[in-house]
């Protein structure tokens, strides 16, 4: 069996420039991602997708292969990561790769530990399709999060006929930090939300930040000062 790991790394970015190159704590955001995958036996290669020559090079360098430069097309603001994994996937048969296994690293996620993802691929049975991660959310939809209806009038987000009084009673939802997805192959073309059967492999919060903006990095770099990080 095949199992690949995946690394999306385009050059643009909104919130923080440059971001997946940006030193961190002496090496570029995206090597977290790339020495993680490499302390895990189970992965054979690390592919990283990028349209940016130079994160392509600084990836090289760390010891992943960036087999194509992604086209423009596909380096968007609004372009699906999903779409991007599937587009190196078939870039990879095409090559007559054999890929069975997806697993999915977000450079903004350096905090994640390497048993992170050792945890969510082995929760990847022959009959789960997908496993995503998250952490449990502060704000619940049974209690605190409300949204408006057409009247601008808003109301809580889940209704329910058990009326809750404390964060404590209800029921446990999870927000998702992106950080690792793990897939089987012939499940990939099905979409995230499809017809799957998808298992959530819970983290931290303290491990579940996605560097997007110039607090997130400093929060980021704090914690690892604090030595509340990850270990390769």
């Amino acid at each position: 069996m095949s199992v690949i790991a995946t690394i999306c790394a385009r050059g643009g970015s909104v919130g923080l420039p440059r971001k997946n190159i940006k030193p961190l704590h002496g090496k570029p955001l995206i090597c977290y991602s790339i020495e993680q995958a490499q302390s895990c036996d189970f992965i054979d290669k690390i592919y990283v997708s990028t349209d940016d020559q130079e994160i392509a090079n600084i990836a090289e360098k760390a010891g992943a292969i960036v087999p194509f430069i992604r086209p423009p097309a596909l380096a968007q603001n609004e372009t699906s990561k999903l779409d991007v994994i599937q587009h190196l996937v078939n870039e990879l048969e095409n090559k007559k790769q054999a890929v069975d296994v997806i697993i999915d690293l977000d450079v903004t996620s350096p905090l994640r530990e390497v048993d992170d993802i050792r945890n969510c691929y082995a929760m990847l049975t022959p009959d789960i399709d997908l496993v995503i991660t998250g952490y449990e959310s502060l704000k619940n939809p049974y209690f605190n999060m409300v949204e408006a209806d057409q009247n601008g009038y808003v109301q809580l987000s889940k209704k329910s006929t058990t009326i809750y009084t404390g964060r404590q009673s209800v029921p446990k939802v999870y927000a998702m930090n992106a950080s690792i997805y793990v897939w089987h192959k012939a499940s990939l073309a099905k979409g995230l939300w499809g017809n799957q059967k998808i298992k959530i492999y819970e983290m931290p919060h303290e491990r579940s930040i996605d560097i997007d903006t110039p607090f997130d990095w400093k929060l980021v770099q704090l914690l690892m000062n604090e030595n509340v990080t990850c270990k390769i």
